[in-house]
């Protein structure tokens, strides 16, 4: 640019020279152009250069005389590529349909997770349900980008919820003792309200041991028909063939995955940060009972909010008996969790 304004300048000062001085001086600049030329036939053109010659094309028809670093047709040729970058520029907004908003973008890719099975048919109608005005083809063409439709998680939890009236769950886990010896806690849970139908304690698991609590748990015929159990060495051949013997169908969770017994596995979790984080176990019996004193907890006091705030036992709401009534606490597990009532006023 800082040399195409020299070039201006030079271009006026010669309007006040004198005929002879410019033609000499035109004369030497063709001689040193010529030179140039020679030297290297192809010089270098910025697009400052091409800005150039293509509006002196248009100011002066006398251009091609003095034209000697490039030829008139390359001239007109970029002439013409400009031509065509302007028309470029100026169809980069091509007509048709106004994009999907951000809003509506949110949602399709939100009905597509939340419903894997669902195409662009199904979420099209849903759209047109909440009021928005898009082309089912629009909502193909968007689908398509997304990557991942559904997850097996999601997939899992509608399973257990739609089954859960006939689904119980086994599982193990393991306490260490004041003598640094581990005892094992067996239990079976029921998804439909989080009970714990039966839950024991050995200081060596055996197939034996199992299969007899349990004949214990299920004693006639109950409304359960499947039963979730993990990869563990005592749910041998004998454990399966006493569920299927029961009416039971046993289906086994993948390997390293106890997210696909989330019931259980949360069990196991409240149970440690609830009574096992907070004591030291002294033998099998002193376990044993704490965990008795725990399940009852658990049962009749303890708020779930998978069963919208209630206990798996239904905890009734106690309103107030009148307006001088106290709350009273009421000591659980030893004291490490309270129940609180309403008491009238002596």
């Amino acid at each position: 640019m800082l040399e195409l304004l020299l070039s201006v300048l030079a271009a006026l000062r010669v309007l006040f020279r004198s005929r002879g001085d410019t033609a000499l001086e035109v004369l030497a600049l063709r001689q040193q152009v010529a030179v140039l030329k020679r030297q290297r036939p192809r010089p270098t053109l910025t697009r400052w250069d091409r800005l150039f010659w293509t509006g002196l094309r248009y100011m002066w028809p006398r251009w091609t005389n003095v034209l000697l670093v490039v030829k008139p047709e390359t001239v007109i040729r970029w002439h013409r590529a400009g031509f065509r970058l302007y028309w470029r520029w100026r169809s980069r907004a091509r007509p048709g349909r106004p994009p999907i908003t951000e809003e509506m973008q949110t949602l399709i890719g939100r009905l597509a997770t939340e419903n894997s099975t669902w195409g662009a048919p199904r979420i099209h109608g849903e759209l047109l349900k909440l009021g928005f005005v898009v082309s089912e083809h629009s909502v193909a063409r968007y689908l398509r980008r997304l990557r991942r439709r559904g997850d097996a998680g999601r997939r899992w939890a509608a399973f257990l919820a739609n089954h859960r009236e006939a689904i119980v769950a086994c599982d193990f886990f393991t306490v260490p003792t004041v003598t640094f010896q581990l005892l094992w806690c067996f239990f079976v849970i029921d998804h439909r309200r989080r009970t714990i139908l039966h839950i024991n304690v050995t200081g060596e698991s055996t197939t034996a041991w199992v299969v007899q609590l349990l004949r214990d748990t299920f004693t006639g015929d109950g409304p359960y028909r499947f039963m979730l159990l993990d990869h563990d060495s005592t749910f041998d051949g004998t454990v399966i063939e006493f569920l299927k013997a029961t009416g039971l169908k046993p289906t086994r969770t993948a390997i390293r995955a106890p997210w696909q017994n989330g019931v259980a596995e949360r069990w196991v979790g409240s149970c440690r940060r609830e009574l096992l984080d907070h004591i030291v176990v002294l033998n099998e019996r002193h376990l044993f009972r704490l965990l008795r004193e725990y399940v009852a907890y658990y049962h009749h006091d303890r708020i779930h909010d998978a069963l919208e705030k209630d206990a798996p036992e239904h905890r009734p709401v106690e309103p107030k008996l009148s307006a001088a009534a106290t709350v009273m606490s009421t000591a659980r597990v030893g004291g490490v969790h309270h129940r609180y009532a309403w008491r009238a006023a002596a």
